[in-house]
């Protein structure tokens, strides 16, 4: 079986919300890749719904790349705790969570559905998943708790 890097963390020992920084690896050419988990949940305690969870994706894809020099791509964890953040580049985790919380702001204080993109058959899978209530209550709920920057000791930014 192939290595999965978060079959090996302890997912009863780190306490989210957090960013971590899993991995950075190196292209053919020299290139530089981080990956991060952007933890919005607690591991078995709590998950966010997939109409939440949905739409934060959509609006992390959006807002990402506005704060995030090198953004490449933000994909779901299948058990609704979190995200892969992929980006060019080192980045730290400081970097990331500050980014993370503007968003978050932006989603619990300013996000309307029009700000949601891709909300048609012709760019998403699963249109009739969304939720703009949920997705604000848990923007709020993830900035009352506070993004650590470390995902074993809370470091909130």
């Amino acid at each position: 079986m192939a290595k999965v890097e978060s079959f090996s963390l302890d997912h009863t020992k780190v306490k989210a919300p957090y960013v971590r920084l899993i991995d950075t690896s190196n292209g053919p050419k020299g290139d530089v890749i981080s990956n991060f988990d952007v933890r919005v949940s607690q591991p078995n305690k709590a998950y966010l719904p997939t109409a939440g969870f949905h739409t934060l994706e959509h609006l992390f894809a959006k807002y990402f790349p506005k704060y995030l020099k090198g953004y490449v791509a933000c994909s779901t964890f299948g058990c609704g705790t979190g995200f892969h953040l992929i980006l060019w580049g080192e980045h730290s985790t400081t970097e990331v969570a500050k980014a993370e919380k503007k968003i978050l702001e932006l989603i619990a204080n300013k996000v309307t559905w029009k700000d949601i993109p891709r909300v048609n058959e012709h760019n998403c899978a699963n249109v009739n998943d969304l939720s703009l209530f949920s997705v604000k209550w848990w923007a709020k709920r993830i900035l009352n708790e506070k993004i650590s920057t470390d995902p074993y000791v809370r470091k909130p930014i």
